[in-house]
């Protein structure tokens, strides 16, 4: 398995590529962690698609084509990926803050806690602190998840944790953040348990708090 030929046919958008060789890797009967190989691999293709379109090479027609390979992509995984566990392990809320209409990493994020075996509660895009409270108070997850590209995301994050504690709510649950803008400065700022810039890692935080 090539992981490096996948990650440049991500970032070519090279379709007949990318599907030849996931096809080929799950009729080599692979296991879960492998697969979770392939899928960084993948979204080291999707940083340069993302580098490509902030040098304006790429455009949003790109970006959005880009999202909609990878999220094929984990579609041919799931089964390999859900290999790795077969029992649920927890729940996760997860969402674009308000403001925010980009759900790409949140859309991968989300099918891979799936196939990692989360039960899975996806808000979808510009969620307002309200629904996330009402969707905490609702279904009472062990970890929410805030994903935003926009800088402005960092102010609508801040105001759902906010929210989260003044419905009496902040202490049930771990908070995870995602997206270009966080850091660990904006993580402190936000107060949230963790932030990440990549799925894999992200999904590796959560697993390991419902341990």
């Amino acid at each position: 398995m090539n992981l490096s030929l996948l990650t440049q046919a991500v970032g070519d958008l090279d379709e007949s590529t990318i599907l030849t060789i996931i096809n080929d890797f799950v009729a080599s009967n692979p296991n879960g962690e492998d697969a979770q190989k392939v899928v960084l691999a993948c979204q080291q293709g999707m940083a340069i698609v993302g580098d490509l379109f902030e040098k304006n090479e790429y455009y949003v027609g790109d970006l959005i084509f880009a999202g909609e390979l990878l999220s094929q992509t984990i579609e041919l995984l799931k089964p390999v990926l859900s290999g790795v566990a077969t029992q649920k392990v927890g729940s996760i809320v997860i969402g674009t803050v308000e403001g925010d209409l980009h759900d790409i990493g949140k859309n991968i994020f989300g099918s891979m806690a799936e196939a990692a075996g989360f039960d899975v509660y996806d808000l979808g895009i510009d969620v307002s602190p309200n629904a996330f409270v009402e969707k905490v108070k609702e279904v009472k997850p062990q970890i929410l998840g805030m994903s935003g590209v926009l800088t402005l995301a960092i102010d609508s994050m801040k105001n759902t944790v906010n929210a989260l504690n003044d419905a009496g709510f902040r202490d049930s649950v771990k908070i995870i953040i995602g997206g270009n803008p966080v850091s660990k400065e904006a993580c402190g700022q936000i107060g949230a348990d963790a932030f990440t810039t990549n799925a894999a890692e992200g999904l590796k935080t959560c697993q390991g708090w419902v341990k």
